[in-house]
């Protein structure tokens, strides 16, 4: 229950996710959602295998990250708010699909307070020093199930949300608003420690 709280609880890649599916439709977004998802798994292990001490000494690896992350969304909030009345044309899959998996791992990545709630739960639920690799298996696969479902239910929401606006005004708006939203998520990932 407190996983599916936090997860629903929207934050900069939830705030990156809505942007992109107002902006550009759905084309390609399981691939964002795939990289979303595989960077949550990926802070979920380094909890379960008590890496934090690691990423502490690879910090700057990590506000590499973090920066490169923030810089591609205001690159892509910059995109959208320079985009006039006209909706953005969406990508195709093909061909991008891999740019969408790595910038939204790279947007994952890029929060270490994911791993930071793991290293906080974790004790509560399993005892660590007893950890199997069927535990493991067993909580990657309800982190990944809860995670995509709660990303497909944003995507659901946000492409109803973005068939009710047509007109041009109503486009540039929504444009507009999804270029703020990513220039919103980019400053909340540098700000956050």
């Amino acid at each position: 229950m407190v996983l599916l709280v936090a997860v629903i609880s929207p934050g900069p890649a939830v705030a990156a996710l809505i942007a992109r599916v107002m902006a550009r439709g759905t084309d390609g977004i399981a691939f964002f959602c795939a990289g979303l998802v595989l960077g949550d798994l990926i802070w979920l292990c380094c909890a379960m295998f008590g890496l934090a001490a690691l990423a502490a000494l690879f910090q700057p690896v990590f506000l590499i990250v973090k920066y490169c992350g923030a810089a591609y969304l205001l690159y892509l909030a910059w995109k959208l708010w320079k985009s006039a009345g006209a909706p953005v044309a969406a990508e195709p899959v093909r061909g991008r699909g891999l740019q969408l998996f790595g910038a939204a791992l790279l947007l994952s990545l890029g929060n270490p307070k994911v791993m930071l709630f793991y290293l906080a739960l974790l004790p509560t639920l399993i005892h660590l020093t007893q950890l199997t690799l069927v535990d493991m298996a067993e909580l990657i696969g309800i982190v990944a199930l809860v995670v995509s479902l709660v990303l497909a239910g944003y995507v659901v929401l946000a492409a109803q949300a973005r068939r009710m606006f047509k007109s041009p005004r109503a486009v540039q708006a929504i444009n507009r608003a999804s270029g703020l939203a990513m220039a919103g998520a980019a400053a909340a990932i540098v700000v956050r420690n």
